[in-house]
């Protein structure tokens, strides 16, 4: 019996071997499978997507390179749910067969509904979205900015909006595309451009409606943050009533059309000339008033007494003075009466006081020769000289003896 000789493989033709098998099979060359994603991760240089699709039976190994990654409208997460359109193929380097996903989307909702709901969900925890950020809106602004398509009809509306209704205004335009791929880029670039010429007092950022998809420019992130990151307040204005975006939740103010921004962000001037009006018809009332009180109070001034006879209220008045005077005179002479008095009490009481008095009384002062006077006889000896001062002079004398009691 002849057996055929074993067919030697290595590693590395076998899995080229079954890669090629996998990769002739018609059936595995377009495939759609669902299952939830597990072990997700984002290749921090490449940018390629590396996962596992799986369900209660099994599993298996997924990559999405980046080139079909970055069109993706949501971000992909462990748990989420998904349909995933590819081809399998066997990686020869590991022996594993894997599926390489060309498109992914969320079983349910829709991409552009689960990108809207976990964009907001990031910026919402990063408080992009606190009113404690929102900026007031100007009063009466002296240039608006408009940051739309120039061929669109929102553009119209504002303007014919503004014109009707505040024409002091003046209209700064920077034109954007807001639709289609890249929008978001341009949107940025306008905000930023005003931002630095500083020319405006307010931004109006927006566009008519349209689909989700239409309006999908204005739910970028990078958008959300420029709106965020403006010193010049912004009113959004996206779409219609109904129509929510991303630029909607980080604005200063969202107006449900541009039409609304555009009545938001400027007074009525009508209703200014109205409140001038009145305002001008109450200062006339108040000034009115206010003469009609003087007029009457200058009547009855004219009814004194005073001005009835000048004569008769001069004469009081000089009464008044010489009277004044009088008692100023009086007090005059009764304060030099007590100063003179208190002057000799006090003259008299120095002249008591004063040492010469007490010599005149018999007594005397005795000194040494230091001119230090002399308290007790401890400071004598015999033979010592000491000068005595009497009330009409001085004696030398010398201590012959010393007596203590």
């Amino acid at each position: 019996m002849n057996y055929a000789e074993p067919l030697i493989l290595s590693v590395s033709q076998l899995n080229r071997y079954v890669k090629a098998k996998l990769d002739e099979d018609e059936n595995l060359y377009n495939i759609f499978l669902t299952g939830e994603i597990s072990n997700f991760t984002r290749h921090f240089k490449t940018g390629h997507l590396y996962f596992t699709l799986k369900d209660e039976g099994g599993a298996v190994k997924a990559v999405m390179f980046a080139s079909n990654a970055y069109k993706l409208k949501f971000e992909p997460q462990n748990g989420l749910h998904v349909l995933v359109r590819g081809r399998v193929s066997l990686y020869e380097a590991t022996g594993q067969y894997q599926v390489y996903v060309d498109d992914m989307q969320p079983e349910g909702l829709g991409a552009l509904h689960l990108a809207f709901e976990q964009t907001k969900e990031k910026l919402q925890k990063q408080g992009i979205f606190d009113t404690s950020h929102k900026k007031p809106l100007p009063q009466f602004p002296k240039r608006i900015g408009v940051i739309t398509s120039e061929v669109g009809a929102a553009l119209q509306d504002i303007l014919n909006i503004l014109g009707r209704r505040y024409p002091l205004a003046e209209i700064v335009l920077a034109p954007s595309r807001v639709q289609g791929d890249g929008a978001h880029l341009e949107l940025i670039a306008a905000i930023e451009r005003l931002n630095r010429s500083n020319l405006v007092d307010v931004i109006i950022l927006g566009r008519g409606g349209g689909s989700m998809e239409d309006l999908w420019e204005f739910n970028h992130e990078a958008l959300a943050m420029a709106v965020y990151n403006s010193e010049i307040p912004i009113v959004s204005a996206v779409g219609h009533e109904t129509d929510f975006t991303i630029c909607d939740f980080a604005a200063d103010l969202r107006a449900p059309t541009p039409s609304a921004a555009a009545e938001l962000v400027v007074p009525d001037q009508f209703e200014l000339k109205t409140a001038l009006s009145g305002q001008f018809y109450r200062a006339q009332r108040a000034i009115a008033e206010r003469l009609r009180a003087e007029q009457n109070r200058f009547t009855q001034l004219k009814k004194h007494s005073a001005l009835e006879n000048k004569f008769l209220f001069f004469d009081s008045k000089k009464m008044h003075v010489a009277m004044l005077s009088e008692k100023l005179s009086a007090l005059q002479e009764q304060v030099f009466v007590q100063e003179k008095m208190r002057l000799s009490k006090a003259a008299a009481k120095l002249d008591a006081l004063s040492p010469l008095s007490v010599l005149g009384r018999g007594y005397a002062i005795a000194k040494t020769d230091a001119n230090a006077v002399l308290k007790s006889v401890k400071q004598l000896k015999a033979g010592d000289k000491v000068q005595v001062q009497l009330a009409d002079g001085t004696a030398d004398c010398v201590v012959e003896e010393i007596q203590k009691p």
